[in-house]
């Protein structure tokens, strides 16, 4: 295969390729495309389009596919071949400059929350010619944005286009304030670290609840999980570790920037992160990732679970996104520099980000809200549903400075002496890193730790780019109409601080204390679930601000809210159908064969010696019985619970009746099929356990 660098990137046609394949007038005209967004000329498209069948085709495609992120919360592809019959009755192959702006797929099974009745079929994917086409299997993928005939948008990646250039019209008019005048365009970049589990295909496929949803529904805690900190960064198992190879070399020919790997907390759990890259880039290659992860694994025997939290009683997985915002000079907006007190635009764009999550802390809850995040927010493995900021000592005293009009008197770089000679001396960190903050500052970026493990991180990146947008507008609309430009300047920064220092927490997010601090002392917002938070995606603020930054309107927001609860109700209906089904026909039926093999032992006890008491097997009897009966009580509680949802008036009040009343009932049932787990004899019990699955893949 040869070194990480002769194939680093060879199944992508990117900027390496289209330079020595395009004239140098089509390759100068497609690069003011991808970095100023100037109108994409036909006679351009035809020539890359031919550019890049034939560079597919020499890289073994025999098929395109316009590749899009609809709202399902995955990819989707339709897959066509380049060939077009010639006369004589042979093929030849073709790919048109159409065929590659524009894509005409059904739109009818896919998502659109109303925005289009079912028998109105026809959608359209167009090209986006800042994310580069690639190949994957034998099909050359063409990243494209997805709309309906009546031109909304049907997809994430169209809407998270509109907030980059949100926030890069708004960025642009704060850097000409500042004297700027170069800059053509600001960018804001991700790096998202990727949390998953491993476990043993063979046993996987033993779990009806792992198979239907990812997840286990059922489960006793084994005797040893995560307590003993043993496998956070500890020694790779060798098949882990080839995965983990295999992995690597499949992203890398993909141009995917995987980085950094490492055992996490919980036994089975890993995680990948890549190097940073542009916001649109990043959420085509963490898609990508997610897919190839759990094709790699199927190659090794394993299965890779992207689920938030697939077992109980262990750390769940989490994608944190690192966020922040650079011009095309390369110059990070978001660092401090060596004096941040006297860098007043760093401060400016601080300020922008903090005011923004305060303002729009709801809407960063809001789009990292699934079924399955709800059992990891708060957990003590994530961050709280509460939202606030991590900004450091550093910071935090320079804002204070300049809130109260005091010197800044800075904080001294402390030299780190370890009591051996032969180490080196490395001076300290002016900040310490909070993990348990929801976002935090971690020195030219801002780390937002809510994500989901299987959330597309374009929800995430869309409310971040626009909440940012819309705190930049306000301040050059002030700025450009003030008099004295440095005084307007302070004192905007110095009102921001003042305004929406709430948002800002140093401590511990796991403590109990500040959850309570947070809500009945500061006001912050604490939505604990799915429910509680996607109705206030239509509040008036958020309406008012999302179109006017023109990143939805608001048939599209109405249409997000319906399908994101919608994806809420059916996940949480699947699971707890596949509950009823696992207790009632797997786990009572084989505690009823244990108690009948625990009733026959004590027969022929007796019959032995009818001295022997058998208070062994009579209380054990006893017990499974009151189980079995218990089982079968929860499982019809929690099938009336389901039957009752068809009476709810709309999406809203189903989520409702989930939260209050299934999430409940399917709590009942697991607690008491988890105690008849740890009272069953093992040959008995139906699937394989916690056991099992943690600890199988050696």
């Amino acid at each position: 295969m040869g070194t990480v660098s002769e194939y680093f990137g060879s199944l992508v046609f990117d900027d390496r390729v289209m330079k020595a394949n395009l004239s140098a007038k089509v390759y100068k005209s497609l690069k003011k495309t991808i970095d100023e967004g100037a109108k994409l000329d036909i006679s351009v498209a035809n020539a890359v389009a031919t550019a890049m069948k034939d560079w597919a085709i020499a890289n073994g495609a025999t098929h395109y596919t316009h590749w899009f992120q609809p709202l399902t919360g995955i990819t989707a592809e339709k897959h066509d071949s380049f060939i077009t019959p010639s006369p004589d009755g042979g093929v030849i192959m073709e790919f048109s400059g159409k065929e590659l702006i524009k894509g005409e797929p059904d739109a009818s099974s896919f998502p659109s929350g109303g925005l289009r009745a079912t028998f109105e079929a026809r959608g359209y994917t167009a090209w986006d010619p800042t994310s580069y086409a690639f190949i994957k299997g034998k099909t050359l993928c063409i990243p494209t944005a997805f709309c309906s005939y009546g031109g909304e948008a049907l997809d994430k990646k169209t809407t998270l286009l509109r907030s980059m250039e949100a926030l890069n019209k708004q960025a642009i008019r704060i850097l000409r304030l500042f004297g700027n005048d170069n800059v053509k365009c600001v960018r804001t970049s991700v790096g998202p670290e990727q949390e998953y589990f491993l476990v043993d295909k063979a046993i996987y496929e033993k779990r009806r609840d792992l198979i239907f949803t990812g997840r286990t529904l059922f489960g006793a805690k084994p005797p040893k999980g995560q307590e003993m900190d043993d496998h956070y960064f500890g020694v790779i198992k060798p098949r882990v570790e080839a995965y983990m190879q295999e992995l690597n070399e499949e992203l890398w020919k993909l141009g995917i920037l995987a980085k950094t790997e490492h055992n996490e907390v919980a036994p089975a759990q890993h995680e990948l992160a890549p190097i940073y890259t542009t916001t649109n880039i990043a959420t085509d290659h963490n898609q990508i990732t997610m897919e190839i992860m759990q094709k790699v694994a199927a190659k090794h025997g394993l299965v890779c679970l992207l689920h938030e939290k697939p077992f109980a009683g262990v750390n769940g997985s989490g994608k944190h996104n690192n966020w922040s915002i650079s011009t095309d000079a390369g110059v990070n907006l978001l660092s401090p520099g060596e004096t941040p007190y006297e860098n007043a635009q760093f401060l400016l764009f601080l300020c922008a980000v903090i005011k923004a999550v305060d303002d729009y802390q709801d809407l960063l809850r809001i789009s990292v809200a699934t079924a399955g995040n709800d059992h990891r927010l708060g957990a003590n493995e994530a961050p709280p549903a509460v939202v606030s900021i991590f900004l450091g000592d550093e910071l935090n005293a320079v804002l204070e400075a300049i809130e109260t009009d005091t010197p800044y008197m800075g904080i001294e770089k402390t030299k780190m002496k370890l009591g051996v000679d032969v180490l080196p001396e490395f001076n300290r960190d002016t900040t310490d890193r909070n993990r348990t903050s929801p976002f935090a500052f971690t020195g030219n970026k801002f780390e937002f730790r809510m994500l989901g493990s299987s959330n597309s991180i374009a929800c995430a990146n869309i409310m971040l780019n626009s909440a940012v947008a819309e705190s930049l507008k306000i301040y050059a609309d002030r700025l450009e109409k003030a008099d004295d430009f440095e005084t307007a300047l302070h004192e905007m920064i110095r009102k921001t601080i003042k305004d929406h220092k709430r948002i800002i927490f140093n401590g511990n997010g796991y403590d109990d204390a500040w959850i309570k601090e947070a809500t009945e002392e500061r006001g912050l917002l604490n939505y604990r679930t799915t429910p509680d938070c996607m109705p206030h995606l239509l509040d008036k603020k958020n309406v008012d601000m999302l179109t006017s930054q023109k990143v939805f309107s608001e048939a599209e927001l109405k249409s997000r809210c319906d399908i994101m609860l919608d994806n809420y109700c059916k996940q949480v209906k699947i699971e707890a159908d596949t509950m009823v089904q696992m207790a009632r026909t797997e786990i009572a039926p084989a505690v009823e064969a244990y108690v009948m093999e625990l009733s026959k032992a004590a027969g022929y006890k007796k019959k032995l010696d009818e001295s022997i008491s058998c208070n062994y097997e009579k209380e054990l009897v006893r017990k499974l019985s009151v189980l079995i009966e218990s089982i079968s009580s929860k499982a019809y509680e929690l099938e009336q619970a389901l039957m009752s949802l068809s009476s709810a008036e709309d999406v809203i009040s189903e989520s409702y009746a989930i939260r209050d009343n299934v999430l409940v009932k399917m709590s009942e049932l697991r607690d008491f099929c988890d105690e008849a787990e740890v009272l069953t004899a093992k040959k008995y019990w139906p699937f394989p356990t916690y056991d099992d699955l943690l600890f199988g893949v050696r």
